[in-house]
């Protein structure tokens, strides 16, 4: 699979210009800030994110389950199981380990940290779906690696997961109006942005739910799927107590949030 950078980057660009282009046709809520003041920082995290990962890892997640193949690792390759039921099957287990990696970073502090950054968005929109923090990537990867060594995940399987994860990211966190009808349906199937949204709510009841990504049975069957915020998706405020300032939204300050206290940044003021 020498090409598969082309082909994730190619799924990446193509996703994210459809996504872009469809919220602004079809905008759900007003935003809190222009484009101007959070895109150059939201999209500065993906360049940086995507450097640090080449810079730190040698080996890609699906030369990693190549690897893995050839030395037998893993669960996958040591049952004799018929091969395209085994991708679907570990597409679906790595779904899985990004729920409950997304839920353990909501519940240890250290981890929240420095993923509250990603939530620290004042508004939800395409670029949302790929701001993390840098050091949150880092972990991240290395748990992925460590999920598909215990799996034994197929090359095959790890590449449509890394396609439908980037994919499903940037439409579950668009600024996205659909049809009641059509949103009632497809979150039986896969995260919808309203499903998500209500995970960017500044209430802590709703900010710790709605957990999935891509697929939404995981929320369902551990009971952590919240239905619709409380206020409303017109009303509701999307973000955290802390760094409610503008500001925040520039690279500079995103990559500090982690290393910033809390009460000294909450309640200093709202957007303007």
């Amino acid at each position: 699979m020498s090409n598969e950078p082309v082909i994730r980057v190619a799924f990446f660009l193509a996703v994210f210009m459809i996504v872009a282009a469809w919220e602004a046709m079809a905008p759900r809520r007003e935003r809190q800030l222009s484009r101007w003041a959070r895109w150059p920082a939201n999209l500065g995290i993906v360049a940086l994110n995507t450097a640090l990962v080449r810079l730190l890892l040698p080996t890609t997640a699906v030369a990693f389950a190549l690897l893995g193949e050839q030395r037998g690792w893993g669960l996958m390759n040591n049952l004799d199981l018929p091969h395209w039921p085994t991708v679907v099957l570990a597409v679906l287990a790595l779904d899985l380990a990004i729920y409950l990696q997304h839920v353990l970073f909501h519940a240890v502090p250290t981890l929240w940290r420095l993923h509250r950054m990603h939530h620290a968005d004042l508004d939800i929109d395409v670029t949302t779906g790929a701001r993390f923090h840098p050091i949150e990537i880092a972990a991240s990867m290395i748990l992925k690696l460590a999920a598909i060594a215990a799996l034994g995940a197929p090359a095959e399987a790890v590449l449509a997961f890394e396609i439908l994860l980037n994919a499903t990211a940037m439409f579950n966190h668009a600024n996205l109006r659909l049809p009641a009808g059509l949103d009632r349906v497809l979150r039986w199937f896969v995260v919808t942005p309203d499903m998500h949204r209500v995970h960017h709510s500044i209430v802590p009841r709703e900010t710790n739910s709605n957990f999935g990504f891509s697929m939404p049975w995981w929320d369902r069957l551990f009971g952590t799927y919240r239905a619709q915020p409380a206020a409303g998706h017109d009303a509701m405020t999307i973000g955290i107590e802390q760094f409610r300032l503008p500001r925040e939204q520039r690279l500079d300050r995103m990559l500090t949030q982690p290393f910033r206290n809390d009460a000294a940044e909450a309640g200093k003021g709202v957007p303007t």
